[in-house]
């Protein structure tokens, strides 16, 4: 298939799984709208149809709480296709959420939309970036806030689908230690539409639904839940997203005159930055997770060891040391980078984050090693991604062994990586 033909397809797809200005991840296995996901969503939008990516960004923030938090799914309609739905989380937000949050990509995306918009000439573009501006201000703030209240610089997941990476094997000692009661009947749906073999195990559900039992008894209070936490990681991929999008805030502050938030967002920029370079670890040639019920590393290789990349600058031992990591995470690899090596235990090419390769996140390395000045390196991965969705289709993600698509098909944020990442060839 030609590369217009592929980026007619892509379109397609955001345009099929599009449900009146917010977008799905795909039909049935995931029938809402998912924090981070639609923000890549939003920056795949934007290549084509501006005003559709600012909507975006639009649909989802109607779903922030007044604390600030944007949560991690918006049930804007309903539907019996996903558990947990509504019942289950039990928050009492102007619009049915979850209580949880996901990866903060939202400052990211509304920076690329801004610039598409400003580039096309779009008469409004101000003043809906500087409304989205300050929502995403009130979620950094919540950040610093409810998530690194002892001031480490790192911020803190409480549950792992915070993380984005549910059942990465970086969680596997943190969450052995969460019961695998829960006060809520489990009616798994995913396995019905996507086998069992690719998706996180039944015990992996038990003790997420005990995690979302907890803070619900907590009323979603922030400290409530901090206190009573049975997992709580200090996760460097979240971090390092939360200082990307904040610098890509401060860069907005200066476009919109805003002296004061510029500031304010610097103070946070640093304070994060500082806590990212404590958890550099020379031996591993990679940044590490801070677990902080146990107070240890968590040396588990995964894929949000390179995240860093995306919002620090390397020094030269630093940099050579990454790519030459990197590389041997691609060795011997269809497509790279896999969320967990094959030199691990732990990796399973197949079983969604532990050791499949998303799109997505190769886009955020590949975007860390150009920030970092290893252009080939980072072309070479968005090559083999462009390659593996051109040759496998727009799955949810990929076998990193023999470059299969597997889990959801059809999936928006694969469509909008390739569209992003297309371009760059």
């Amino acid at each position: 298939m030609t590369k217009l033909r592929m980026e007619e397809a892509a379109h397609s797809i955001l345009a099929r799984n599009d449900r009146g200005g917010y977008t799905v991840p795909t039909d049935r296995l995931y029938p809402f709208q998912w924090n981070w996901d639609s923000a890549f969503v939003a920056v795949g939008f934007a290549t084509f149809n501006v005003d559709r990516a600012y909507r975006e960004l639009e649909r989802l923030i109607e779903g922030q709480w007044d604390d600030g938090m944007i949560p991690h799914i918006v049930f804007h309609a309903p539907s019996d296709t996903y558990f947990p739905g509504p019942d289950v989380w039990g928050t009492r937000h102007r619009i049915p959420t979850s209580g949880i949050t996901q990866p903060p990509v939202f400052g990211m995306a509304l920076r690329h939309v801004h610039e598409a918009a400003i580039a096309n000439g779009m008469a409004d573009a101000e003043a809906r970036t500087r409304a989205l501006f300050q929502a995403a201000l009130r979620s950094h703030r919540w950040w610093l806030e409810a998530r690194d209240p002892e001031g480490l610089g790192l911020v803190a997941i409480l549950h792992p689908w915070e993380s984005g990476s549910d059942n990465s094997p970086a969680w596997d000692e943190a969450l052995a230690r969460v019961p695998t009661t829960t006060t809520t009947v489990i009616r798994r749906k995913d396995t019905g539409h996507v086998d069992a073999s690719m998706r996180p195990r039944d015990e992996d559900y038990q003790r997420f639904i005990h995690l979302v039992d907890v803070y619900r008894h907590c009323d979603w209070d922030p400290k409530r839940q901090w206190t009573n936490a049975p997992f709580k990681v200090a996760d460097v991929q979240m971090t390092a997203i939360l200082a990307r999008a904040t610098a890509d805030l401060i860069h907005l502050a200066e476009v919109l005159g805003a002296e004061g938030d510029k500031a304010e967002l610097a103070q946070m920029h640093r304070t994060l930055l500082d806590g990212l370079a404590r958890r550099w670890r020379p031996s591993l040639s990679r940044f590490v997770s801070l677990d902080l019920i146990s107070g240890n590393d968590i040396e588990t290789p995964t894929q949000a060891g390179f995240i860093p990349l995306v919002a620090v600058t390397l020094d030269d031992a630093q940099r050579d040391a990454v790519m030459a990591e990197i590389e041997r995470w691609l060795d011997g690899m269809v497509v790279g980078v896999p969320s967990a090596p094959r030199f691990s235990p732990a990796f399973e090419p197949k079983r969604y984050w532990r050791g499949p390769v998303w799109a997505v996140i190769n886009w955020l390395i590949a975007d860390g090693l150009r920030l970092n000045e290893a252009e080939d390196l980072a072309r070479r991965i968005e090559q083999v991604t462009v390659h593996a969705v051109e040759n496998a289709g727009f799955c949810e993600y990929f076998d990193p062994t023999t470059g299969e698509g597997l889990g959801g098909d059809t999936f928006s944020w694969t469509a909008a990586a390739y569209l992003v990442l297309g371009r760059r060839r």
